[in-house]
């Protein structure tokens, strides 16, 4: 699984720019893209962004996101800012996005798929989506701190109309 780079920078400039031009949290980002990633594979059998997987003690974790994000920091596309939210916690890690996505990459399927995952997991923060991966098959499948299957996808039964 070769993975898409030019696809990933945009799916992440795209949900930045639908969710109020930024996301606070890694946590959020990493969860928006697996759904992004196990949604469209287990609906066309496909990978989206090509993404590796780990399963973390926080839900399922993009292994190229921090190398992904800081290349595209230094492109200048997006800014990786960081604000303490609560007392007694690590800062909040927030991505803004510095233009405009470029949509065009992706096909009308893929589109169609990354709207869905905005409309239906980008009102949720990052504990809210930790939960939810956690009551999932890839997730409760696979090994900790090993890669996730994306063949689980098949156990979740996702309703996608």
């Amino acid at each position: 699984m070769a993975l898409h780079r030019k696809k990933y920078q945009q799916a992440i400039l795209y949900f930045c720019w639908k969710l109020g031009k930024e996301i606070r949290g890694k946590k959020k980002l990493a969860k928006l893209l697996y759904y992004l990633d196990f949604d469209y594979y287990e609906k066309y059998q496909k990978y989206f962004t090509g993404e590796t997987y780990k399963k973390l003690p926080m839900g399922p974790f993009p292994v190229s996101l921090e190398k992904i994000t800081a290349e595209m920091a230094e492109k200048k596309q997006l800014v990786i800012g960081k604000i303490n939210e609560w007392d007694g916690y690590n800062p909040t890690e927030v991505y803004k996005i510095l233009g405009k996505p470029d949509v065009s990459i992706f096909s009308p399927e893929e589109k169609k798929m990354i709207d869905r995952v905005i409309k239906k997991y980008g009102c949720l923060n990052g504990k809210e989506l930790e939960n939810l991966t956690h009551s999932e098959a890839p997730y409760i499948g696979a090994e900790d701190k090993k890669e996730i299957p994306y063949e689980l996808s098949f156990y979740r039964g996702t309703d996608f109309n």
